[in-house]
């Protein structure tokens, strides 16, 4: 206890970790009596909330700015400290909750004016925004033990028993010894002596747990109608079941977990089914509400309607939670042909990375029979997929030009054309994706998503072309608009390499690591926002710490059709070179080369300067050289000058001596203080 509280007046935040039964619930309430909190905010995440976002916070917070997603975490971390202020806030179970829930207590952990207890079941998976809790030093981590056999007797002796061999048999686990003391069975195990304190149970209660393994938590009143009347108050005082405020939650979550474990799954949808029907007794209170209530009733025998599916697997997507979306959606699309619902999962499946998937979806839509407006939205996602996800740029652009033909309305066709800026950026063309951009941003019909894909695409085309003064304004007006996906982080990368050739990396690391805090709502966002961070280490000369945030994340770009893929093994090759590790940078360059295309053609410099830090590695100065000046030469020849101008360093950096002259010359036209610092390094 004094510990606890002691690592929680330093650090103003603690993490609770132990095993199963350790007692880590109980001390964040004593923690809360001992500072006098009589009504602190708790938050219990549980099994069955883990699916839904925002399922453990609910009403506690309020979701606007959806489709945004760092406007949609502050947003609800703002409800959430209006609510809380200055008040301790306990997450009990941090292990299970949803990754959005995960996301808003690390942005939780970074406020100075909360204080904050989390507890975290030790040895399982965890979200990896509850894992960077304690890893990024935002709470301090406090791990709790068994008894020893000393306090285990005292334990006994208190309660008046007397037994040999309860050391033995429990490891001093409190709740294993609980459960022990109160059932006396012969079993050898925490599970095993579980089931026996199950079996115990009177009906009622054991029939509450079991609605509480379908759908936990459930309003005491819902509970009594569908358990029995004594059902809520025969478990709370058996221990199964405890009550917050209104809401019963299992006394732990292992009761539920074996309850389900053992659950025949015709009762278990019978229940379901039960509860689905009660809950549509009452309006839905918010957001987590009303996701949980739908993905609840997918396997029920009181399916919702397909419109009010489709509208959740719609509001999913927004939200940014791509599995729920998905699973909504494609249980809309197995029950009736419905364009939305094809849509809605073709965009599910493809911010995911499942390229081919989402292109299958599309494909069975009869395009012919489509209304303007539905061959657009149909259009946007397939020619995408094309373009990233199948490797098939050709043919997304033969697409597009199709499409447009049989397009009327002006803003629908900026949209088409500011898709193609986009493509013709990742193509490495990136003078004329300036030139449609532009041509896209300065028509006032542009809706938001035109503005989106053009302004972002400008934006990393002015920066590696070294047009930085125009790279903040076409920022703001990324940021500004209404738009889906992964395009942020197109914009991410415009600013740290804008900041990175002002000479600012302090900037550029802070700015990258907003993106990746934001990321970590889904994948394959978390690990862009680590290529974003991996970037900037790099340039800061720390290869180590780069490599470490580009092995998991390379891993799972390389599975997804995104040009990230390809750049992400391109840094990694590069940092591992720099490290002297010859065997894993050949391996790692030689998957940048065979994932590296039209589609990825924007990068082709980093692809160089990776050759070049290889060879290097192995001795072959001269060639390393040559590679070098070639990223440089074609960088140079496609327009990117800042890019140019940073190959040139490298080659600097592997002993160039044409280095310092092709600086020189381009001193004039690149004006910003990586050039000077780069130029003045070359000359020695």
């Amino acid at each position: 206890m004094d510990s606890a509280i002691g690592l929680l007046e330093r650090h103003g935040g603690v993490a609770l970790v132990g095993a199963d039964g350790t007692g880590k619930t109980t001390l964040a309430a004593q923690i809360a009596d001992q500072l006098g909190e009589k009504d602190p905010v708790r938050v219990i995440a549980t099994a069955t909330r883990s699916v839904v976002p925002f399922g453990a916070f609910g009403p506690l917070v309020e979701v606007t700015e959806v489709g945004k997603p760092a406007a949609l975490i502050r947003s609800a971390l703002d409800s959430l400290l209006a609510q809380a202020d200055s008040t301790l806030i306990v997450i009990d179970d941090a292990q299970l909750l949803d990754p959005l829930s995960a996301t808003l207590v690390y942005q939780l952990a970074r406020q100075a004016r909360t204080r904050l207890v989390v507890t975290v079941r030790a040895g399982g998976p965890l979200p990896s925004a509850v894992a960077a809790l304690t890893e990024d030093g935002l709470l301090a981590r406090l791990d709790l033990g068994p008894l020893d056999d000393t306090e285990t007797r005292a334990v006994l002796a208190a309660l008046g028993e007397s037994r040999d061999d309860v050391y033995r048999r429990t490891g001093g686990n409190p709740l294993e010894l609980r459960m022990l003391i109160q059932t006396q069975s012969a079993a050898t195990s925490l599970d095993g002596l579980i089931d026996a304190y199950l079996d115990g149970l009177s009906a009622p209660a054991r029939a509450a747990l079991a609605y509480l393994a379908v759908h936990e938590p459930l309003s005491a009143a819902d509970l009594a109608a569908l358990a029995g009347p004594d059902a809520v108050e025969q478990a709370e005082t058996a221990g199964a079941a405890t009550v917050f405020d209104t809401a019963v939650y299992a006394g732990h979550p292992l009761f539920v977990e074996r309850v389900a474990r053992a659950a025949d799954p015709a009762d278990a949808r019978r229940r379901r089914s039960e509860i689905v029907t009660r809950l549509r007794a009452t309006p839905c209170r918010d957001v987590a509400d009303r996701l949980g209530r739908a993905v609840l009733a997918l396997d029920s025998d009181v399916p919702e309607s397909v419109d009010d599916v489709v509208a959740a697997a719609q509001q999913a997507l927004r939200l940014g939670d791509l599995t729920v979306s998905e699973r909504l959606a494609g249980a809309a699309v197995a029950r009736c042909e419905r364009f939305d619902a094809r849509l809605a999962l073709s965009y599910a499946l493809a911010w995911q990375g499942r390229g081919r998937e989402a292109d299958s979806v599309l494909a069975d839509v009869d395009a012919d029979a489509l209304s303007e407006a539905e061959v657009m939205a149909w259009a946007l996602p397939r020619a995408a997929n094309q373009f990233w996800m199948l490797s098939e740029p050709e043919r997304a652009t033969a697409f597009l030009q199709n499409i447009r033909k049989r397009i009327n309305t002006t803003a629908d066709r900026l949209t088409l054309d500011a898709l193609s800026a986009t493509f013709a950026m990742n193509a490495g063309n990136v003078a004329r994706a300036v030139e449609i951009a532009a041509e896209v941003l300065a028509a006032p019909e542009a809706g938001d998503m035109a503005v989106a894909w053009a302004a972002s695409a400008a934006a990393l085309s002015s920066a590696r072309m070294a047009r930085f003064d125009q790279v903040g304004p076409l920022v703001d007006r990324a940021l500004g608009a209404e738009h889906p996906g992964l395009l942020r982080f197109t914009v991410g990368l415009a600013q740290t390499t804008t900041l990175l050739m002002a000479g600012q990396p302090a900037a550029a690391y802070d700015t990258a690591r907003q993106f990746t805090d934001f990321a970590e709502l889904a994948q394959p966002g978390r690990s862009i926002g680590d290529v974003l961070l991996a970037q900037v280490l790099i340039a800061q000369g720390d290869p180590v710490g780069a490599a470490r945030l580009l092995g998991p994340a390379a891993a799972t770009l390389e599975r997804t059709g995104y040009s990230w893929g390809p750049l992400s093994l391109m840094y990694l090759a590069t940092a591992l070179a720099q490290q002297g590790e010859i065997a894993e940078s050949a391996k790692t360059l030689s998957r940048a080369e065979a994932r590296h295309g039209t589609k990825s053609a924007l990068f082709a410099p980093e692809l160089g300067v990776a050759r070049a830090w290889r060879l290097a590695t192995v001795g072959d100065t001269e060639s390393a050289i040559a590679a070098a000046r070639d990223a440089a030469r074609g960088a140079q020849r496609g327009g990117q000058l800042a890019a140019a101008v940073w190959a040139w360093n490298e080659a600097a950096a592997l002993g160039d001596p044409q280095a310092a002259g092709a600086l020189a010359a381009l001193a004039d036209t690149v004006d910003c203080a990586f050039a000077v610092a780069a130029l003045d390094r070359a000359r020695g």
